[in-house]
């Protein structure tokens, strides 16, 4: 039975102050700046904090807990792998050679191979590294606003500043291009009369950018720490065939927006896609660090043994722990209700968007949204400061919301794991709704 919200101590509670207080003291100010909640545990789409307080969780851990948090299932899979085997390097165990045949089995048939790693950054850089083997070239096209990662291919490759102040020089060879940002459109065109103006500029960057090596190209199906930002209907698909006419490399990094975030079991269905390299990570292990880089078979056989491996990478826990997810996906029907609940909690914000001065867009696919704040509708005027508040107010009362995203600090993300209901969705959007309003007034 769904509890949350319930709110019993003031927020931050006693026993969270304790834990923030250690973790200023003994922590470093990387990590992002999110509420001050101290988890204690979770489940399905709830949280509880150590302070017994019950909050609605709309992050998922950063799109991770596709499946909820500790779901019954996964947890007793993941007790019998620890009491059986956890490490054993790149030796072959059945949990990751049964992995890598199911991510085969379930991304398009042009994908033949599937290398199991631990994180998303790992994934790009495997990516990147094929890719320059595959074509012996070297240069990567990229965009503005992507995000890929902070390791340094990854973040090379990315296309904002944040991740990568104070960390240069970057890795030499990317080219970067404009990502069809309609809210704010970098041309001051308007969609569909710009008839994808921002592609048509893809090959003036080229002309004017590229040594004639380029590998490959690579993009999110939609730019998430940018704003959750969704390029318009056709345009992924042109940028595939762009890649096929000049012999280039289609890499999609879906590291977040996989295993029924989207509404599909990958965003690539959405436009029939068929990239060269797939990047998987976040929802692939929900919970547990796994991530895989599936590809076509001339490509990952350019790689001789021993020339990419890694410690933890597909380790039979993990492994495991994926084949777990990907099961309870498709049997409990995740991906349609990411679709059914995603949809209409779009149809709620973009019904309290007509009302609320400070709602200027909202946009998603699935369970992932996006609601951008601004000071003015008409001038568009991003405000951090309110977005801020906002999200600082949902908390109070129980609402979880992930800091701030967007090139401005101005943009919610909601990304709820794919369990909620529509009842627990809708109590968490009456109280966004509720904040907004009156903060709006």
């Amino acid at each position: 039975m769904e509890k949350a919200p319930f709110i019993k101590t003031k927020l931050p509670g006693p026993k969270s102050i304790e834990f923030i207080e250690y973790s200023e003291k003994y922590e470093p100010r990387s990590m992002s700046e999110q509420v001050p909640i101290v988890w204690k545990r979770a489940f399905g789409a709830e949280i509880e904090d150590v302070d017994g307080n019950l909050f609605i969780d709309f992050t998922s851990g950063v799109l991770v807990t596709n499946i909820g948090h500790c779901h019954p299932k996964y947890v007793e899979e993941m007790k019998k792998q620890a009491e059986e085997l956890y490490n054993c390097y790149d030796f072959v165990t059945p949990w990751r050679t049964l992995l890598a045949k199911k991510l085969v089995e379930i991304t398009p048939d042009n994908l033949g191979k599937a290398f199991i790693l631990t994180t998303g950054s790992e994934t790009i850089e495997a990516a990147i590294k094929l890719a320059r083997r595959y074509k012996s070239g070297y240069e990567i096209i990229s965009f503005y606003g992507a995000f890929h990662g902070r390791t340094y291919g990854g973040m090379s490759v990315g296309g904002k500043m944040n991740v990568k102040k104070g960390f240069g020089p970057t890795i030499p060879g990317t080219i970067h291009v404009s990502f069809p940002y309609c809210y704010r459109c970098a041309y001051d065109k308007t969609f569909p009369d710009c008839e994808y103006w921002c592609f048509q500029a893809l090959d003036w960057a080229v002309e004017t950018q590229s040594t004639g090596e380029i590998a490959a190209m690579i993009t999110e199906p939609y730019q998430g720490g940018a704003g959750s930002i969704i390029p318009p209907p056709g345009y992924l698909k042109k940028l595939e065939n762009w890649c096929k006419e000049h012999n280039v490399l289609f890499i999609l990094d879906e590291v977040q927006s996989s295993f029924g975030r989207t509404g599909y079991m990958f965003a690539l269905e959405r436009e029939n896609l068929r990239p060269n390299l797939l990047c998987l990570g976040k929802g692939i292990g929900s919970g547990v660090p796994l991530s895989a880089l599936v590809g076509e078979t001339e490509i990952m056989n350019v790689l001789e043994p021993g020339s990419m491996s890694s410690t933890y990478g597909g380790n039979p826990l993990s492994a495991r722990a994926g084949i777990v997810a990907i099961d309870i996906i498709e049997k409990e029907n995740l991906v349609q209700n990411s679709a059914k609940v995603g949809e209409h909690m779009l149809n709620r914000f973009k019904e309290i968007q007509k009302k609320c001065k400070i709602l200027g867009d909202v946009r998603g696919q699935g369970l992932v949204l996006g609601l951008e704040i601004v000071s003015d509708k008409k001038t568009k005027e991003p405000s951090s400061a309110l977005t801020k508040k906002i999200i600082n107010e949902c908390y109070q009362k129980g609402l979880v919301l992930i800091a701030p995203i967007g090139f401005y600090g101005n943009v919610i993300r909601i990304a709820p794991p794919l369990v909620i209901s529509q009842e627990l969705a809708d109590k968490g959007v009456d109280i966004l709704e509720d904040v907004l309003m009156k903060i709006d007034k």
